[in-house]
């Protein structure tokens, strides 16, 4: 059974009608985002001109061994006691359900009532099935909703045929409910529902039995199904309709709250209690929804707006109350600060008051829930916004705000804006993270997108006044074009769009804004009551003896590491400390060396639910501003509630404490956190940190609204050891927290325990606003006065800094760290990121978990407030010893060092495998194994052994090693940042063994493709710097990698793969993109990768195309697509919820999920990336092979681990735990000769390993057969104890924890580890290891392209070199077109050797990834517009994209292609009559474009090519732009501030051949010649480009050149160049 069987594609009817019907004033909004696999491909003749359905595929049902309850709703806004304590949320609760989605809605202008409304919004539904997603049976969807007004005509109807009086419009609000399946709970529950609306006033008119059709319903979903029933009630005593809102609002609130005390209460559900909106949901796919519900069908069922929602969940086990529309939002994407945004929630009920609640404020708490999903706690907020009083737009610009700052329009033209956001920013933390909403309370409709931007949006409007808003143009909408629209454009990050049902207006986005922001003079109030703390001076000599200062370093935990090689660089240079390898030392939980609190914590990161944003390039959208003081009630506003002092930074120096110190108002109050001992230890730690809170409580009841914790002592004392800081954070948060007293003071941390970007992160993201690291000042000063730095400086060897400079130096690079640690969890703003808990910890028990670090993720336990204490004492105690050394001691937790922290890769076990490996004798591995099985326990699979009932067997009856290779891999170690040597060795060793290697982000050398044929005495020519070949060898990367950098990748690299890997995240640094030092970008280097010999390669974090789990499935579907042999591999790596990814994953269509632990390898990272981000594999693989088995989805995957494997136990236990291949990544590179000097990062290594320097590599020790012997070995180690253990092959043993037990062993700190998790077993999945790994590639269906290639002429062209001509429709579903054509060319003819011609011209309206992949010899025509991803990684050949005759609008001033076009191209040409959207030509090397306009972000990370843009440009353009050039029109003098200068200069065009370039290019986008044919035709017909062109003189001046450094002095940039009369071009003498 292959697994294409298992793939589905939902056939996607659609009533021709009501697509095509004649559209009244309708406003229409269509939002979506991309789903898996299913591609509802209809197989069509070309000339076709109406859709007439999609042909569907057989669904094969593969039902869960064990299906999860999916009944425990968690309602939504499930209620507690109003006199309990605040319950903190749990990240493990929000972990489980997580999603992303596809929006839209509907709008009438007229706000009059339809069908044909509600028939359009089912039919845009039932268009966005290819990006939702479907739980295991294929059939149960993910959730789809409708929310409408309440139709009044359609219930009078139904009241009438049941006796019913009508209903009074006016004083009826409609409940749809979803009530318990069980008959008598259902009776139960509607009795509690009657008795509160009794109980309240209301009257109970009816209910309802809605109308349902069962069987269409998935399986899942079927079991899961509640009853559902709408109840309608009479409001006696209120008039006013918000009045009657809010009545309805308190009673689902009692409601809810009763029903919590019952044993069914998590299966009552409202979806909606309202006087104007209803909501029809469930967990159905899109075009069932309509289906479903019978009263959708009803032509009485009418409304003038609707609002629909397709969800893709990456949770496969979605419940019925997650569906969306939610009661007012219908959210798309992800909020990456939700757990400090719950937190801040429950922390401000105590003080949320209003007039218009009546003091029932009490009764209406709590405001959030963390076991509902992210959408529901948004939606909840803004629900009670809106019911206080507030607009929903004013309500989402205080939810998501956009990026104000910075922003040059906003703060000239809107200052009262700009007045707005500032006044919020202290009082609503920001719920930060991509997200598209959509939005209505039944009088207004809108939309407005995240400060990012990620979601695409694009409107139109028509003659007769019909608005579209749409992120996905699709197929109806062309036909729409040619006869309606009159303007076109789109919103932008940030924007919002409003329509006004009762005025029936439009407002556009400022125009939103400055309505909103002059309601109140924000801006007055700001002036009057907000301070700001001016930056005060840094102290200008120290404040300690140097003894004393050595003193403070031992006893608060410093290591000369930290000082050296992260203080010290950090002061000298500004920035953090790079470095490279792993972190191979064990986990602080399991080391035997003390460890600072701060390392029992490793940040959060974001992986394909949620996209990581740039700092680096981006930081434009980012903020470290924070608000010290107390927080008001933010439902009331007033000008006390702007009484706040602003930071820029959180890192305060001594005197800026200071001034808050003097701060009148703050009132500010310093506890002291140091824990006696006196008594003993005991006890001593807990009963501090209860006193610390204890006066934290008293100090803000007195009014105190600023809280120092301070471990800064004038002498320190034996027997007063400082509390871990973090500790005393995190506890008098919660404490303040549970207390109800969070919102009125801050926290800031005076300390001497923080001198790490990780350390600061901590504190931060625990409570504290800011933190003064003294001591870490300190050292600077002491490090800037002593001699060696001074003599440094003096010879030139160091860059010369004041002492000023290397404070401001320290406090630059933690501001650098931030923002960097921020962007790694997608957050932009640190005053969301404060509180908001985004870390997981290892190793520490629940009674401190539960203390100081409520809700957080602590999987394994771990230590007590005693252990604790004792560690913390480890390094008091040095302070005050005779002993103690006159220098600080090396802990060797950053470098090996003889008596320091043991490392895993270290030089005696590299010996003992030089020797294994190169003498081939297994005693000498028998060593090698040794040497492993007696070091200490460094990871946690080092706490397990395997046991057996079996009887042991010979080994002879074991699987052969041939077979077990076959299931290694090597790491993803990119030509670039190791040798060509080493990469090539490795990858032909893999070869032999029929393993793979991986060609990492840095592509791969032609030459490599072809079998050796020339190898003599282990030499070849054609490789002839290594040595010990053998002819048949083959130094092609098996797997061949893509990452957000695309380096390399062009469409031959990708045919030429066996498997193709996605990687979204790395071990060493997850959340961050790789980055080449420039001194390693060689020629050779510059040349596979298509940028500058000499200049550093940064990539970016992956968010340009994979900011989604939707997107995601996009890029797997355009892999699929150029290559539908290859396999496609998603590397993640472990992190607590990663199950949920991977099930969001396998449900992307991928073929192979990789988990790699934190431990991996890297050429260069930051240190503190390497050191505090990711989890153990142990962890995320047992997490994600459970996961997939509970929803079914094991069998779809193959599951792949690595890090830190070095034998085959390790082999073994991750078999155990689940994993059907094995990944080997430091240790392979070792088996070929590396000797771990760790400096792979200076291009210095000593052997050539990981050097480009070629007399480095000449030293390359390593053969191909060293690294075979080495596999062979571990291959024969899992023989041997497979035989041990009785079993005869690997797959007999795969997922079986059974096999594993715990070691009977002692950790130094600890007895109180819990690994229970690891060894549970949800149960084994149906197929074997081996049938899921011989299981065929997925499939992407039937597609467009399958007809292309079986059209006689194209396929007679491609294999003849012909010349073609052909026309074909195209619509939104037919997605990464011609990427199937341009694979067939490519894998024939290589990137450049196709002669003929395919010209072929699409009509209509393209879906994502349009002509991706195109080699040269394809010229593609679109004619109609397109969405995201246009030529996306293309090669060669053209690409037009130009709108219908006859419009109506102005080509030049709409969008007629999406975001992210032109990403990672290599060559090429493409022209585009219109609008591009954001990130257009980002990783550009060698394309060449005209594009008449571009959103934000334009020619971001180009290394090459050409980009003409003849219109209007958004923010940023040319960040992290080190080659190529841009031409840009500035007819209107407003490109200059839009520009990011860090990179290139900016100039007029006055080269010549600058000038000659820029006019062909547009001559090229304008017309079309043929000097051959002598004819002239437009290509394009671009009416700006024929004016440009006639008026040149004119037009010439106003365009600006952007040149990168690596480009100055080429013709085309510098006027001083001439040509010679050879042809060579010359610098003219000076």
């Amino acid at each position: 059974m292959s697994l294409q069987s298992l793939a589905h594609a939902n056939a996607c009817y659609l009533k021709p009608t009501s697509v095509f019907a004649s559209k009244r004033d309708i406003f229409f909004t269509d939002f979506v985002n991309f789903g898996p696999k299913r591609t509802n491909r209809r197989l069509i003749d070309a000339g076709t001109n109406v859709h007439k359905g999609f042909v569907g595929f057989q669904k094969t049902r593969n039902w869960s061994s064990s299906i999860k309850s999916v009944l425990d709703f968690h309602h939504v806004d499930s209620q507690q006691s109003s006199d309990s304590k605040v319950q903190v949320a749990n990240l493990k609760d929000i972990l489980a359900e997580r999603g992303a989605c596809g929006v839209g809605f509907i709008a009438n202008l007229d706000n009059k009532g339809s069908h044909e409304i509600v028939q359009d919004a089912l039919t845009a539904l039932g268009c966005m099935e290819h990006r939702g997603g479907c739980g295991a049976d294929n059939d149960s969807g993910d959730g789809s909703g409708l929310m409408t007004s309440i139709p009044w005509e359609f219930f009078n109807n139904w009241a009438e045929k049941e006796g019913i009086a009508p209903f009074d419009q006016l004083h009826t609000g409609v409940g749809m409910v979803f009530l318990p399946q069980d008959e008598k709970l259902m009776e139960q529950a509607k009795s509690v529902i009657v008795n509160i609306f009794n109980e309240e006033g209301l009257e109970v008119l009816a209910w309802r039995s809605v109308p349902v059709n069962t069987p269409i319903v998935g399986y899942y979903a079927r079991e899961t199904m509640p009853n559902i029933q709408q109840v309608f009630v009479k409001i006696i005593k209120e008039d006013d309709i918000d009045d009657i809102e809010r009545e309805l609002y308190i009673c689902r609130k009692l409601i809810e709250k009763k029903a919590s005390s019952e044993t069914w209460g998590n299966e009552l559900y409202f979806c909606s209690l309202s006087n104007r909106t209803i909501v029809y949901k469930g967990m159905l796919r899109s075009e069932v929804l309509g289906k479903f519900y019978y009263d959708l069908q009803n032509d009485d069922y009418k409304s003038p707006f609707a609002i629909y929602h397709r969800r893709y969940s990456t949770n496969t086990s979605p419940r019925w109350p997650l569906a969306q529309p939610m009661r007012l939002l219908g959210h798309n994407g992800e909020i990456n600060t939700i757990q400090g945004n719950l937190n801040w929630m429950q922390s401000r009920e105590s003080s949320l008051k209003s007039p218009v609640w009546r003091g029932r404020e009490i009764e209406i708490r709590p405001f959030g829930n963390p076991k509902a999903s992210d959408s529901a706690n948004l939606d909840s907020a803004a629900e009670l916004f809106i019911r206080s009083g507030r607009t929903p737009e004013e309500a989402m610009m205080i939810l998501v705000p956009e990026a104000y700052k910075n922003h040059p329009t906003l703060s000239i033209k809107y200052p009262e804006v700009v007045d707005f956001y500032n006044y919020y920013k202290g009082q609503m933390e920001a719920w930060d993270g991509p997200a598209l909403l959509l939005f209505s309370d039944g009088k207004t409709v809108g939309a407005c997108l995240d400060r990012n931007g990620l979601r695409p949006a694009r409107y139109w409007r028509t003659v007769d006044n019909v608005v579209y808003v749409a992120s996905e143009v699709s197929f109806f909408l062309c036909y729409w074009i040619k006869r309606y629209f009159t303007m076109k454009g789109r919103l932008g990050p940030g924007m919002m769009i409003t329509v006004d049902l009762i005025n029936g207006q439009v407002y556009e986005n400022t125009e939103v804004k400055k309505r909103v922001a002059l309601s109140s003079p924000y801006g007055k109030w700001i002036a009057e009551n907000m301070r700001t703390l001016e930056p005060a001076s840094f102290l200008s000599s120290p404040t300690m003896e140097n003894e004393t200062i050595l003193r403070h370093q031992q006893a608060f935990g410093y290591s000369s590491e930290d000082v050296q090689m992260v203080i010290e660089s950090m002061a000298s240079e500004g920035k953090e400390p790079t470095f490279c390898m792993g972190d191979d030392i064990p986990l602080a939980v399991l080391s035997q060396k003390s460890h600072m609190l701060y390392d029992y914590f490793k940040q959060r990161f974001a992986q394909v639910t949620n996209p990581a944003i740039d700092p680096l390039r981006e930081g434009l959208v980012m903020s470290l501003e924070v608000n010290l003081g107390k927080r008001g009630n933010i439902l009331e506003v007033g000008p006390e509630n702007a009484s706040q002092v602003t930071l820029s930074s959180p890192v305060l120096n001594e005197n800026e404490l200071e001034s808050l110190f003097k701060d009148p108002i703050l009132k500010s109050q310093t506890i002291p956190t140091f824990f006696d001992i006196r008594k003993g230890l005991d006890g001593s730690l807990e009963k501090t940190l209860n006193k610390i809170c204890e006066a934290a409580d008293e100090a803000v009841r007195n009014g105190c609204q600023l809280l120092v914790l301070s471990d800064r002592a004038d002498e320190l004392e034996a027997t007063r050891p400082a509390v871990p800081i973090l500790l005393a954070v995190g506890a008098v948060h919660q404490h303040l927290i549970q207390n109800g007293l969070r919102m009125s003071a801050s926290i800031v941390a005076d300390t001497a325990q923080c001198f790490s970007t990780h350390h600061f992160a901590c504190l931060i993201g625990y409570g504290a606003s800011a933190v003064c690291p003294y001591l870490a000042f300190e050292t600077c000063r002491q490090w800037r006065l002593s001699k060696k730095t001074l003599n440094l400086m003096r010879n030139g060897k160091m860059q010369m800094v004041t002492i000023e400079k290397a404070q401001n130096n320290f406090k630059k690079a933690v501001n650098a760290g931030l923002m960097k640690i921020l962007s790694k969890m997608g957050i932009s703003l640190l005053s969301s990121y404060c509180g908001a808990q985004i870390f997981e910890i290892y190793g520490l028990g629940k009674e401190v978990v539960d203390f100081s670090f409520t809700g957080s993720v602590s999987s394994i336990g771990g230590l007590t407030f005693d252990e604790l204490a004792r560690e913390s004492l480890s390094f008091w105690v040095k302070a005050f010893s005779e002993e103690t050394a006159k220098r600080l001691e090396n802990f060797g937790f950053i470098q090996m060092r003889p008596g320091g922290e043991y490392h895993g890769n270290n030089p005696e076990m590299s010996k003992l495998l030089h020797k294994a490996v190169r003498e081939k004798r297994e005693s000498a591995y028998s060593i090698y194994q040794q040497h492993l099985a007696n070091r200490p326990i460094n990871v946690i699979r080092d706490l397990f052994e395997f046991k057996s009932e079996r009887a042991p067997i010979p080994v002879g009856k074991v699987e052969p090693a041939a077979s077990i290779v076959e299931r290694f891999c090597t790491g993803g170690m990119s030509l670039g940042a190791i040798s060509r040597e080493t990469h090539e060795a490795i990858a032909i060793a893999m070869n032999r063994i029929g393993g793979k290697s991986n060609s990492g982000e840095g592509g791969e050398d032609p030459i490599r493709w072809t079998p050796l044929a020339d190898v003599v005495d282990g030499y070849s020519p054609t490789l002839p710097h290594l040595k010990g070949l053998q002819n048949g060898d083959t130094a092609t990367s098996a797997i061949k990698q893509v990452a957000s950098g695309r380096f390399g990748v062009t469409p031959t690299f990708l045919v030429n793969a066996d498997q193709i890997e996605i990687k979204i995240a790395q071990g060493a640094k997850p959340g961050e993109g790789g980055q080449l030092p420039g001194k390693k970008v060689s020629a050779y280097i510059a040349r596979l990768r298509n940028s500058k010999p000499g200049v550093p390669l940064i990539s970016p974090p992956p968010h340009h195309d994979i900011y989604s789990i939707e997107d995601l499935a996009q890029l797997i579907f355009d892999l699929h697509q150029i290559n539908p042999k290859a396999k496609v591999s998603v590397k993640l790596v472990a992190e607590a919820g990663i199950g949920t990814v991977a099930s969001g994953v396998a449900k992307g269509n991928a073929d192979i999920i990789q988990i790699s632990g934190h431990d991996g390898g890297t050429g260069a990272s930051p240190i503190s990336s390497i050191k505090h981000a990711g989890g153990p594999w142990e962890l995320g693989l047992t997490e994600s092979h459970q996961t997939l088995i509970t929803n079914g989805l094991r069998e779809r995957v193959i599951l792949r681990v690595d890090g830190g494997f070095k034998s085959g136990f390790d082999v073994l236990m991750a078999a155990a735990m689940g994993a059907d291949e094995y990944g080997f990544g430091s240790i392979a590179m070792i088996a070929t000769g590396c000797v771990m000097a760790r400096i792979c990062h200076t291009n210095n290594c000593p052997v050539g390993v990981a050097s480009q320097r070629e007399e480095l590599r000449a030293r390359f020790p390593g053969v191909p057969g060293d690294l075979v012997n080495y596999f062979f070995y571990v291959a024969e180690e899992v023989r041997s104890t497979l035989a041990q253990l009785g079993y005869e092959k690997l797959d007999d043993i795969i997922g079986h924890t059974e096999l594993l037990k715990l070691r009977d062993i002692s950790l130094v700190k600890t007895q109180h580890l819990d690994l229970s998790y690891v060894l549970s077993n949800v149960g084994i999945p149906k197929w074997s290891s081996t049938a899921i790994r011989k299981q065929e590639v997925h499939s992407n269906g039937p597609v467009l392209d399958d007809i292309l290639l079986s059209d006689p002429e194209i396929s007679d062209a491609i294999e003849n070199e012909k010349v073609v001509n052909k026309i074909f429709k195209i619509y939104n579903v037919d997605r990464a077109v011609c990427g199937r054509l341009a694979g067939a060319v490519a894998k024939k003819y290589g990137d450049t050797g196709f002669a003929g011609q395919l010209n072929i011209t699409f009509e209509g309206s393209a879906g994502q990834s349009f002509a991706c992949f195109l080699t040269p010899g394809m010229n593609i025509r679109l004619v109609g517009e397109a969405n995201d991803y246009v030529g996306k990684g293309m090669a060669g050949g053209e690409l037009v994209v130009t709108p219908v005759e006859n419009t109506g609008f102005t080509p030049e001033e709409a969008a007629i292609v999406g975001n992210t076009c032109l990403y990672g191209a290599t060559g090429g040409q493409l022209f585009v009559r219109g609008k591009t959207g954001e990130r257009f030509a980002v990783r550009n090397s060698l394309a060449q474009a005209v594009v008449e306009g571009t959103g934000d972000h334009c020619c971001e990370y180009m290394t090459g090519g050409c980009v003409v843009v003849l219109g209007k440009v958004g923010r940023n353009v040319a960040a992290g732009m080190t080659g190529g050039l841009a031409y840009i029109l500035d007819d209107d003098d407003t490109l200059i501030p839009k520009i990011n200068k860090e990179i290139v200069k900016i100039q007029r065009v006055v080269a010549p051949v600058g000038q000659m370039q820029l006019k062909s290019l547009i001559e090229a986008h304008v017309i079309e010649s043929s000097g051959i044919l002598n004819f002239v035709q437009e290509k394009t017909g671009s009416t700006k480009g024929a004016v440009i062109l006639k008026e040149w003189d004119k037009y010439l001046p106003l365009f600006w050149q952007l040149v990168p450094p690596s480009e100055e002095d080429t013709p085309e940039a510098c006027a001083e160049y001439e040509q010679t009369t050879t042809g060579q071009v010359s610098v003219r003498s000076a």
